[in-house]
């Protein structure tokens, strides 16, 4: 399980999804809070007033059927994909829609904190919605995104943001190689010569990219093309080993998971994707770049540290 004996993650739902009163989910470990958050904020619900349990349908293109919680293992979703939202709206449909049907049992949207109307229209889009009642960054995002998709029984979980950067055509590739086996998949964008450029990329990212990259490589003993990409899989096996709960808030989560893949001695697995950049798409900053590049080099050290007998919670059990 994630949770140790020295953090033991509490999830407490203080009932099943309610008609009129939302209700509000705990979710904490033993020396850090990660806060509370609305679990139906703008979800759409199929109520009838004889049933005490709502179900929540969406439909993508093919229809899927979640069920809030209870379910057994046996109806319980495999494939799940989690949606990291803030300030999602202009992208969100159109993302939404391009996701195979085929291939996912469940959206989750987690909204941060948005001031646009994304979770309105992830509610009119039939999304299970989760929502921040304050932006608690992006790392944090994720850690709700994860601990949701392994409560609705996820064999498999998928990031893809909504910002429409990454293909939701793709997905079908990662899903394919976590069902063969692999724990951990990136979609990359470096794998395609010269497609960064021709995608959009500006040129400091390409640069940033290729030589954090480089210095990753080094230090973990890998040979990926980039580790930087945010569209990417897990399996359920990965995701109750290492520790994600005490990783950061902010960007450098992506780092810090990828590391403890390494340091764990899971696989991680490539497949190659376009790359779109375009005016909608949310992008890092460069002054945001230049931290998130500082804080990776800040881990690489401390995971250095962490192999030369100085330990850090990062990677232990």
């Amino acid at each position: 399980m994630i949770a140790s004996s020295q953090d033991r993650l509490a999830v407490s739902p203080p009932g099943l999804l309610h008609p009129v009163h939302q209700p509000t989910w705990v979710v904490s470990t033993h020396d850090s809070d990660l806060g509370r958050f609305t679990a139906t904020g703008g979800l759409i619900l199929q109520h009838d007033a004889s049933v005490a349990t709502p179900r929540v349908s969406m439909v993508s293109p093919a229809t899927v059927s979640l069920e809030p919680c209870g379910e057994s293992a046996e109806t319980a979703p495999h494939v799940v994909v989690v949606m990291p939202a803030y300030n999602a709206a202009m992208t969100l449909e159109r993302t939404f829609r391009d996701i195979p049907g085929e291939s996912v049992d469940a959206v989750i949207l987690v909204d941060d904190g948005s001031h646009d109307q994304t979770v309105r229209i992830a509610g009119e889009l039939g999304i299970a919605v989760i929502v921040h009642p304050h932006n608690v960054g992006y790392g944090g995002n994720q850690k709700t995104c994860y601990m949701e998709a392994l409560r609705r029984g996820a064999d498999a979980v998928v990031m893809l943001h909504p910002d429409g950067q990454y293909d939701p055509r793709a997905l079908t590739d990662l899903v394919r190689e976590v069902r063969a086996g692999a724990n951990v998949v990136l979609a990359s964008r470096m794998l395609m010569p010269g497609g960064a450029a021709a995608g959009g990329m500006p040129l400091w990212k390409r640069v940033a990219n290729r030589f954090l990259t480089s210095v990753e490589n080094r230090t973990l003993g890998l040979h990926l093309s980039e580790y930087h990409t945010g569209y990417r899989a897990y399996s359920r096996h990965f995701l109750e080993t290492v520790p994600f709960l005490r990783n950061s808030n902010d960007f450098v989560f992506d780092q810090e998971i990828l590391v403890q893949a390494a340091h764990f001695g899971f696989e991680i697995v490539e497949i190659p994707i376009e790359t779109r950049y375009f005016p909608e798409a949310s992008s890092v900053a460069f002054n945001a770049g230049v931290v998130y590049g500082i804080k990776t080099l800040a881990l690489l050290c401390r995971y250095r540290l962490h192999r030369a007998g100085m330990r850090s919670r990062l990677f232990t059990r």
